[in-house]
């Protein structure tokens, strides 16, 4: 599989089922306001798409959205692309009018995560990953059981997991840190890296890891 990290959790997968789009945010740097009570408040994203969003879209033939939040999907995918994503965010995603949306793959397995701890996962809401050939793209998730059991049941060879340590200003991280990555055996990717003002450990911080650039291409 070849795995271009566009930026952010933005990925784009050539597969044996096609080419896939995984959680689009396709805006411009410094379009959006920074995510509230988080530190670091500047416009998000952070910095630019290294290619144009029609090059990213042009081809595309499944959108995966693991979650609905702002930093994962921005409505500019066009309203006909199949979309798979997780049971809590069709009914939404039809409602914006895209067309083709479905909570089920007969070659790509959903798996689930925790988007934080306690109080924070329940208002964070429900999130999902996906393995498809053998790669596993764990999502908005800190390292826990619904993670653990997603490795233990698929075996992946590749994991792809979101970094960043984001956090707001009370509370622990919602998503990965470096120290639960490096709790991770076998191959890991990381991404979700210095591009949304709450992720604060850059890129540097995951040794051990292929942490690629934004635009890169991996060959897993």
């Amino acid at each position: 599989m070849k795995v271009t990290l566009v930026r952010h959790a933005t990925l784009l997968l050539e597969t044996s089922v096609g080419r896939i789009l995984v959680d689009p945010m396709l805006r411009p740097a410094g379009s959006s306001p920074p995510i509230e009570n988080t530190p670091n408040p500047r416009p998000n994203p952070l910095v630019e798409l290294p290619l144009a969003a029609e090059e990213v879209i042009d081809g595309v033939d499944l959108c995966i959205v693991t979650h609905l939040h702002r930093d994962h999907f921005d409505d500019l995918v066009p309203l006909d692309v199949p979309i798979l994503t997780q049971p809590e965010s069709a009914d939404e995603l039809r409602a914006r009018g895209h067309t083709n949306v479905t909570t089920e793959h007969p070659k790509i397995a959903m798996t689930r995560g925790r988007h934080g701890r306690g109080e924070i996962s329940r208002a964070m809401g429900a999130v999902s990953g996906w393995v498809v050939d053998d790669v596993y793209i764990a999502g908005d998730t800190i390292l826990c059981d619904e993670v653990h059991e997603a490795i233990e049941r698929h075996a992946p060879r590749v994991k792809i997991v979101n970094g960043g340590g984001a956090r707001f200003l009370q509370g622990e991280p919602i998503v990965m840190t470096a120290a639960e990555v490096a709790q991770l055996a076998g191959t890991v990717v990381v991404v979700h890296l210095e591009a949304i003002n709450h992720c604060l450990e850059p890129r540097s911080a995951y040794r051990g890891a292929i942490v690629p650039s934004d635009g890169e291409v991996l060959d897993l």
